[in-house]
């Protein structure tokens, strides 16, 4: 969540990113005070739009979105993860932003540069905010991790397998299967 007073905050810091010419086809995020941007490359978004069609199938468009930033709990988190789900009537803050209490899912394709902040401080922000289903599809190694229970600001239970095995979330909130024989490598 964004801190107060004199500090530096994540709207002081998204004001900036707004002013900055941050080149087309690229995203910014903030992740624990600093500022990663990174280029959408095919495969990311193949695998983006495959699981947000998947979803579709379940859940209304107005649930789902997409690069939208939500401010998570830690110092100065603000995401803008690939895919994330929102509980039904999800509302937003006086800011007019989306809250992290209201997600149940969130799905990362991950970018190598950056990947160590999808399986570290991200994992981390999203399970102290409570967030029920977290997966990370990583292109490069053909692997998902799919990443549940979150409880004390941590995940319980962590399963890994490779793209064409299913992503079975009929047991979670999210109550369907993903496909991921179509998901696209490296």
């Amino acid at each position: 969540m964004a801190e107060s007073g004199d500090e530096l905050t994540l709207d002081m810091m998204f004001e900036w990113l707004d002013k900055m010419p941050v080149p087309e086809g690229y995203k910014a995020e903030i992740v624990g005070g600093h500022i990663f941007m990174t280029p959408q490359r095919d495969t990311h978004w193949d695998i983006i739009a495959d699981i947000y069609d998947q979803l579709r199938t379940k859940y209304p468009r107005r649930r789902l979105k997409s690069d939208v930033r939500i401010d998570y709990p830690g110092h100065l988190n603000g995401f803008a993860s690939d895919v994330t789900l929102l509980a039904e009537g999800a509302a937003k803050n006086s800011k007019g932003r989306w809250r992290c209490e209201d997600v149940v899912l969130i799905a990362e394709v991950i970018p190598r540069k950056t990947a160590d902040n999808d399986y570290g401080p991200k994992r981390d922000a999203y399970a102290a905010a409570g967030v029920p289903v977290y997966l990370i599809v990583d292109p490069y190694s053909g692997e998902w991790h799919l990443h549940t229970l979150p409880q004390d600001g941590k995940y319980h239970s962590s399963v890994c397998f490779d793209f064409g095995i299913e992503i079975d979330l009929t047991r979670t909130v999210v109550g369907l299967v993903l496909k991921t024989d179509d998901f696209p490598r490296g």
